[in-house]
């Protein structure tokens, strides 16, 4: 299934295998946010066209936020990219907002994040189903052949002080990666790198098949470089390192988006 950017579906030879349960890992700022937006911008127009030989283009994306409404990443992604026509593009999309759930732990206001009256909030919140049971009745509910991106997993993962939350959400990503294969569901999980311990971000590398991380680093004169790595992509990977094609040098732009580009070889 192409991934969408141009300059790495050739690399990968002409996308990532069905059912890949991807995490893109990513610095503040790195690029894998980017990543994900051109992937959906580009595999929008694939889908208008006829797929190559061998090629599998996805039949619908789904977008599934925790604390982000629809409107504020559907705004980030027409501000990404000078594309005419891109807002009636990506309303394709189907989003599905979970913030209802996610928030009613919290202490935040319940006119932050719902419309509806106080009476029907609480008949709601009296028979409050699991934010991981709506994940899987999402996943039930996506078409075969299809994208499903998570934003973002740093969201649940961060509330792990709550009891049994860390095993629920492990619990329910290994199960993703079970049917993602069944059902060719190719599936993105964006986290932030650096704020979960060492182990909970190993542990959630372990179960993903891919684990591409976007990182900053310096560069010639002391200016700072976008970079990808592919730390881990099970089947894939010694196509790759084969190759020496681990490592890229990143390059965003709002005419192409997210753009790899001097490959570079690690020594």
């Amino acid at each position: 299934m192409p991934t969408g950017i141009t300059s790495l579906d050739p690399i990968l030879e002409g996308g990532v295998p069905t059912g890949s349960v991807i995490l893109l890992l990513g610095e503040i700022g790195a690029g894998n946010y980017e990543f994900v937006y051109s992937s959906i911008v580009n595999t929008l127009g694939l889908m208008k066209v006829e797929a190559q030989p061998g090629l599998l283009v996805p039949k619908n994306i789904h977008y599934v936020t925790f604390t982000r409404i629809k409107e504020d990443v559907m705004h980030e992604i027409v501000q990404s990219f000078h594309v005419e026509g891109l807002t009636d593009t990506i309303s394709t999309i189907q989003f599905d907002d979970l913030s209802d759930l996610y928030f009613d732990r919290s202490i935040v206001p319940d006119d932050w994040y719902s419309h509806s009256d106080t009476l029907t909030r609480l008949q709601k919140r009296s028979d409050r189903e699991s934010i991981f049971v709506r994940l899987s009745t999402i996943f039930n509910s996506a078409e075969n052949d299809s994208i499903v991106i998570l934003d973002s997993i740093t969201d649940i993962a961060t509330q792990t002080t709550i009891p049994n939350l860390w095993q629920d959400l492990t619990g329910i990503l290994r199960g993703i990666q079970r049917v993602a294969k069944q059902r060719n569901i190719t599936t993105y999980l964006l986290l932030s790198k650096g704020i979960l311990g060492s182990a909970q971000e190993m542990e959630l590398a372990d179960i993903a098949d891919a684990v591409m991380l976007f990182k900053w680093e310096e560069s010639t004169g002391a200016r700072r470089q976008r970079v990808m790595y592919f730390e881990k992509f099970r089947g894939v990977m010694p196509h790759l390192e084969e190759q020496d094609l681990v490592k890229f040098a990143v390059r965003i732009s709002t005419t192409s988006g997210f753009d790899v580009s001097n490959i570079r070889v690690i020594i």
